[in-house]
């Protein structure tokens, strides 16, 4: 596995990597399958309505503090796209610890 060329806040950063040899020798990195947690593996610690015109990456910024995570919330809510969190007003959404949070999940 090579170093991730990620920083520590992205959905990549713990994603092996791994190289393709071709046949003429050419070597093609690419990442390995990211696997997505189990809704389950989440601790939710708020529910936030979506309001008409919202982002994704803005409602990163209100909860986490950070707009790139949005990947978070879509990860907690499994959805693939980001645009389908925001994409009805209205709809509840989870805000949740980390999934490698330790003990996050209640006994």
């Amino acid at each position: 596995m090579a170093a991730s060329r990620f920083g520590p806040t992205s959905r990549y950063e713990a994603t092996e990597t791994a190289t393709l040899v071709r046949p003429d020798g050419t070597e093609v990195p690419y990442l390995r399958r990211r696997i997505l947690p189990q809704p389950e593996a989440f601790e939710t610690v708020q529910e936030h309505r979506v309001m008409q015109g919202e982002r994704p990456d803005t409602v990163a910024a209100d909860a986490f503090g950070d707009a790139e995570l949005y990947w978070r919330l879509c990860d907690a809510n499994v959805v693939i796209r980001p645009d389908e969190l925001t994409a009805l007003p209205g709809k509840r959404i989870r805000v949740t610890l980390p999934a490698t949070v330790p003990g996050g999940r209640r006994a």
